[in-house]
């Protein structure tokens, strides 16, 4: 009975968050998470500050109130030695804090979502065949960025960036509860999908729009949404961006996903990796067979 109640309420708010203007709200977050004025952006700090307990211990600027603006505030910088990496260079990565929400073998084009909501890779990539094609039959992490966490994510692998495509779409939550009630959630969503060549194959990194997530901006494009498209946008780079494991890749504002894709059958998970757990930048995905 309890657990019937949970799906009713569940599918109560996801009911909720199709008719919600997405786009008008996450607008307006960009404009307030930008206030500099001192006495309003302090109010919305201690607000966030309240409602999600932040670890500033390992941040460069430990006071939240010394930020100039919320914005600032979500994409604060961590000290250089919080996020080790690996001593192993063929090991794959976690591109950002959060939750494993799923993992896994690609089944031709199809990825896990939640149980029993499976989508294509073709669709979450933007429909290039020669570009998604490398990923057939191969694995996928999917990260959850929850309001709380750091929200920079990093480059799961050294690798040369080809190509980057914008694709326009609704801003749905992509909480664990919307991811298990709203099917295909990550093909419905504005996001940004960047193709690299590594040395261990093709490896392709998704970014996740999101209600209140006004922003996504990558180090090499600066900010790519807003304002939202309402077309596919594609970008070939003739000289590859070449980026190192663990550096910056970008940015969100508030919590969004991150879902790592790799070619191929050279690769094998790390013992002990399941889903829902925490996981931290940098912290062990999978490694080269």
């Amino acid at each position: 009975m309890k657990s019937q109640l949970i799906r009713l309420l569940e599918l109560l708010a996801t009911g909720l968050i199709f008719i919600l203007p997405q786009h008008w709200i996450s607008r307006l977050t960009y404009r307030l998470v930008r206030i500099e004025t001192p006495a309003i952006k302090n109010a919305i700090i201690r607000l966030y500050t309240t409602l999600f307990k932040l670890d500033m211990s390992e941040v460069v600027e430990p006071d939240p109130l010394a930020y100039p603006s919320m914005n600032a505030l979500f994409t604060r910088a961590l000290k250089p030695e919080a996020r080790p990496l690996p001593d192993d260079p063929d090991m794959l990565v976690a591109p950002a804090d959060g939750v494993i929400s799923e993992f896994g073998s690609i089944a031709n084009t199809l990825m896990i979502q939640a149980k029993g909501h499976y989508y294509s890779h073709d669709l979450l990539l933007g429909g290039n065949a020669d570009l998604n094609r490398p990923f057939n039959d191969g694995l996928f992490a999917t990260v959850y960025l929850s309001p709380r966490d750091y929200h920079r994510f990093h480059m799961p692998f050294s690798g040369r960036l080809t190509d980057m495509i914008y694709i326009p779409g609704r801003l749905h939550s992509v909480s664990l509860m919307t991811t298990r009630t709203i099917p295909e959630i990550f093909t419905r969503n504005e996001r940004v999908a960047c193709f690299f060549d590594t040395d261990a194959g093709r490896m392709a990194v998704v970014l996740v729009g999101a209600i209140n997530v006004a922003a996504i901006e990558t180090v090499w494009a600066g900010l790519i949404t807003p304002p939202p498209g309402k077309a596919v946008r594609h970008t070939h780079y003739d000289e590859p961006i070449e980026l190192k494991r663990g550096e910056e890749l970008g940015r969100f504002n508030m919590g969004s996903t991150v879902i790592v894709l790799m070619e191929g059958e050279r690769w094998e998970w790390l013992d002990g990796l399941e889903t829902y757990s925490d996981i931290r930048m940098g912290e062990g995905l999978a490694k080269v067979r």
